[in-house]
């Protein structure tokens, strides 16, 4: 007989983040390219990557139910870069600096709303 149960299965009575376990990520284009064409990388991306998961664990948002701040290879909008994007929503970022990220940080990832002056035009791609 075997059981069916995972082993880091919890029960109903665990307070379990909702079914996405996430409830926003935000992946960081952090591509380097060797060939001289445009990336993220040329832009600082790293550093933005750190703030952004500075900021978030000081504003208390980290962890399971809230929000995930990843790196990513390529997202294949270097045109546009450098780039973020935040899923479940599928917002598309082109961020300058530290106060863009401070805002993306603050408006999307703390209160829901979308920083408009920041989307990715949607006809840039590579």
């Amino acid at each position: 007989m075997t059981n069916s149960t995972p082993p880091h299965s919890g029960t109903q009575a665990d307070s379990a983040p909702a079914p996405g376990y996430y409830q926003r990520h935000i992946f960081f284009c952090l591509n380097e390219r060797s060939n001289g064409e445009a990336c993220c990388a040329q832009y600082d991306a790293m550093a933005a990557f750190e703030r952004c998961k500075s900021q978030v664990k000081t504003a208390g948002l980290a962890g399971p139910g809230q929000v995930r701040v990843n790196k990513a290879g390529c997202l294949d909008r270097c045109a546009a870069g450098p780039v973020a994007v935040v899923y479940p929503e599928a917002v598309w970022y082109s961020y300058v600096d530290a106060s863009d990220i401070d805002e993306i940080v603050e408006s999307h990832l703390k209160n829901g709303q979308v920083v408009q002056r920041l989307l990715t035009p949607a006809h840039l791609g590579r």
